[in-house]
């Protein structure tokens, strides 16, 4: 398996958490409020994700965007990489708690759809050159 195959999977599987902590830690604090001593709900867990999610996105999409040519994808990516980093960088204090789902949620779906892709054309043209524009 590719190092570009390996990225983007790792990028749809943690961009995925983040969406799913996103939803479900709200919801589980509702239903289990002993939970909130475990600190998902704790900030440093969207930078984490997020510095884990940046370079393995980038590095996923340049490589598979430099083998197809379609660009498309890396500012499809890109464009969820921003909306991540704007949620947590501008948190629930500037944007508020539903923005900064919102700004999440936006993100993750971009990210996941442009690994999607990169991950399907580049396994689609894996004995050739990848080349296909």
């Amino acid at each position: 398996m590719k190092l570009q195959e390996i990225m983007d999977k790792f990028a749809i599987g943690l961009s995925a958490m983040c969406a799913i902590h996103c939803l479900a830690v709200p919801v589980l604090l509702v239903l289990l409020p002993s939970a909130a001593a475990l600190g998902l709900g704790n900030e440093k867990f969207h930078f984490w994700m997020l510095a884990a999610v940046l370079p393995s996105s980038l590095l996923a999409l340049f490589l598979g965007c430099k083998k197809h040519k379609r660009y498309r994808l890396l500012m499809l990516g890109g464009a969820g990489l921003v909306l991540l980093s704007a949620a947590v960088l501008l948190g629930d204090n500037v944007i508020g708690e539903a923005g900064e789902k919102v700004l999440t949620l936006l993100g993750s779906l971009f990210v996941v759809t442009g690994h999607w892709f990169n991950f399907r054309l580049c396994g689609k043209k894996r004995g050739a050159e990848c080349l296909s524009s």
